[in-house]
């Protein structure tokens, strides 16, 4: 079961949605990435996980591959960086004068 929460800045309101379980995958036949989301049969297949991180820094937002981890940020280069299911507390990248509340909205569970 995936649980997805809701982090909105107290100051600017931007919003950021994550999913607890990132975006696991497996490698086709083709050699190419294939996303199994729960509930999908193919996730006994994942050999990985994407997960979508942000840049506390310049608000940049990328994956980082559990099979070819980063420790900065691509765009700035900077150490930063969360992953967006742990935003809890941060401050916002975006307006750089608000924070994400210590307990997100919890969305969606799948």
């Amino acid at each position: 079961m995936a649980q997805g929460v809701t982090f909105a800045c107290n100051t600017c309101g931007h919003s950021v949605e994550a999913w607890d379980d990132g975006n696991p995958y497996y490698i086709d036949d083709g050699g190419r990435k294939q996303y199994a989301y729960h509930p999908s049969a193919d996730r006994d297949k994942c050999i990985g996980n994407d997960s979508p991180h942000i840049c506390l820094s310049c608000g940049h937002d990328f994956m980082i591959d559990s099979r070819a981890p980063i420790s900065a940020c691509p765009e700035c280069k900077d150490t930063d960086i969360v992953d967006t299911y742990h935003l809890n507390g941060k401050r916002c990248p975006y307006c750089k004068t608000g924070k994400f509340p210590d307990s997100p909205q919890f969305t969606a569970i799948s």
